[in-house]
């Protein structure tokens, strides 16, 4: 067996090599240092398994360092749920980056043993149907996000308004202190929904549509669950929708959110969106601004107390079709002076890397992809568009969200073999 089979990234950075395992059932995971200063999320290849029903040891080279991988659900390369394929790594022993950042961790990763001992103490997750038509997801007695997969009708707005209900969409999202900090049917856009994706221009044989607006008869409609799953520190929602046209699937869209136990000043969370269209489907942001895919609409008080940050710095103006891996919305949501708010990052395997971004400052950070220009989707084709929100507690500066991303990126050079990687691969 070739010394390299099974060389993984995570978040699918690139496809994985199928591996059916070793005899003496050992893996090395290989990982930056300044990985491990970010949650990791590292998928098995399909056939990898470990007998254990709850987590996995990392043991570090030449040291005794130890540390607990919970194994979880997530997507598989096409958003089908791949069972306990996936080892999620976190220690807040390197949360504060004090390992040294440019070199390799190796750690030979075994089924946990009698010997192990137990896992440290995580927060315990619960997934609640909240409503006819809302799962809520809570750690401890805390709420932290909400999907609405049925459709919710908003009775301020008015009656022909085809923006008045929609479904297949995550509000409210609570931050670390309880405070709301999405928006849902707001006045001045009654189809901005906490996090969505949606698209300005859908174009089917020869009809146009908008999600965005909800204008023509192609609606999101739920079909399953395709996850509801907790462990200690992680939480796994997996949910398939569809772009309905007429009571026909035009495409399959699946959506996954990975939910971290929330650190001291921060929650983290994973979200992957796939789009696996079963006809031709072109698709393309709004021109100028480029808007369409995924979107966060948030709720401050007003502009004048609303802070953008993108790798730059503070901007002062809105920005429109602006390539950014990142961007940051900070404001006051709580009924105290305290300020939090929310960083989008975008993976860096993901399509036309860095995307163009639409930012207002009345509320919505808009991730445009495939931006102004189209891009026809064809069938069997799917497409991963792959993001992490970083949830904080106060502002930050662009200088201190830069190693937060930092971190976030280098988990994609973590490798998973049957033998230690030497160097790193570069991306």
């Amino acid at each position: 067996m070739a010394a390299l089979l099974g060389v993984l990234p995570i978040l699918f950075g690139r496809l994985p090599v199928v591996w059916a395992g070793t005899s003496g059932g050992k893996l090395w995971l290989t990982t930056p240092a300044v990985a491990l200063q970010q949650p990791l999320r590292i998928r098995l290849a399909e056939g990898c398994g470990f007998d254990s029903q709850e987590g996995v040891i990392l043991t570090r080279e030449g040291d005794t360092l130890r540390l607990f991988a919970t194994l979880a659900s997530g997507p598989d390369k096409t958003g089908e749920c791949q069972q306990r394929g996936y080892l999620i790594v976190r220690d807040d022993r390197f949360a504060s980056g004090t390992t040294a950042v440019n070199h390799l961790l190796r750690w030979v990763v075994e089924d946990e043993g009698e010997s192990s001992g137990e896992p440290p103490p995580a927060s315990v997750f619960q997934f609640r149907q909240t409503s006819d038509t809302t799962v809520t997801l809570y750690e401890g007695e805390l709420p932290v996000l909400a999907y609405n997969f049925g459709p919710i009708t908003n009775q301020k707005v008015p009656e022909k308004d085809p923006r008045r209900t929609r479904a297949c969409y995550v509000h409210p999202v609570w931050g670390v202190d309880g405070e709301v900090l999405t928006d849902d049917f707001p006045r001045d856009h009654y189809h901005h929904h906490g996090i969505f994706w949606t698209w300005p221009h859908v174009v089917i044989g020869q009809e146009e549509f908008s999600l965005w607006e909800d204008r023509g008869a192609l609606r999101q409609r739920f079909v399953r669950w395709l996850c509801q799953e907790t462990h200690p520190g992680v939480a796994v929602l997996g949910v398939e929708n569809a772009w309905d046209l007429n009571g026909q699937t035009m495409l399959t869209e699946r959506v996954w959110f990975t939910v971290y136990a929330r650190g001291k000043d921060d929650r983290v969370i994973d979200v992957d969106l796939f789009l696996q269209p079963r006809v031709p489907i072109t698709l393309w942001g709004a021109e100028g601004k480029s808007y369409g895919g995924l979107t966060m609409r948030f709720r401050p008080p007003s502009e004048k107390e609303a802070w953008i940050t993108v790798p730059d710095g503070l901007t002062k103006d809105d920005l429109y079709e602006t390539r950014l891996p990142w961007a940051d919305f900070t404001s006051h949501f709580g009924e105290t002076d305290q300020l939090s708010g929310a960083t989008i990052m975008v993976a860096p395997t993901h399509p036309d890397y860095p995307p163009t971004w639409l930012t207002r400052h009345y509320g919505p950070l808009c991730v445009g992809w495939p931006g102004v220009h189209s891009r026809t989707l064809e069938p069997p084709e799917t497409v991963h568009l792959p993001y992490r929100l970083w949830i904080h507690r106060g502002s930050r500066t662009a200088e201190e969200i830069a190693p937060i991303y930092k971190a976030y990126t280098a988990g994609f050079e973590c490798q998973l073999a049957e033998k230690p990687v030497v160097q790193k691969v570069s991306q």
